[in-house]
């Protein structure tokens, strides 16, 4: 049985993904959020130093931020948000 999720990209993950701003993802069962990044890396290999730096990009796992280190479980339904630092000036 697989997962099925979506996807957001915001800012520099969106422009690194080839300016997408969603895409739907079938994952195995048992997908967490650690073999997410994993597939977002193989599949968009521009995105890859951010998503695989955790520090350099924040998972939100249906509005609610995933801690540096934390790792969680997806079910289908579920929808993750790829978050760049925010820098200001």
């Amino acid at each position: 049985m697989s997962t099925n999720i979506k996807v957001l990209f915001f800012a520099s993950a969106r422009e690194a993904a080839g300016d997408i701003t969603s895409v739907d993802l079938e994952l195995d069962a048992g997908a967490d959020t650690a073999s997410l990044r994993k597939l977002l890396a193989e599949l968009y290999p521009k995105l890859a130093p951010m998503v695989l730096d955790e520090e350099n990009l924040t998972l939100a796992l249906n509005e609610e931020y995933v801690a540096d280190g934390q790792i969680l479980p997806l079910k289908t339904g579920d929808i993750i948000a790829l978050i760049p630092p925010i820098s200001g000036g």
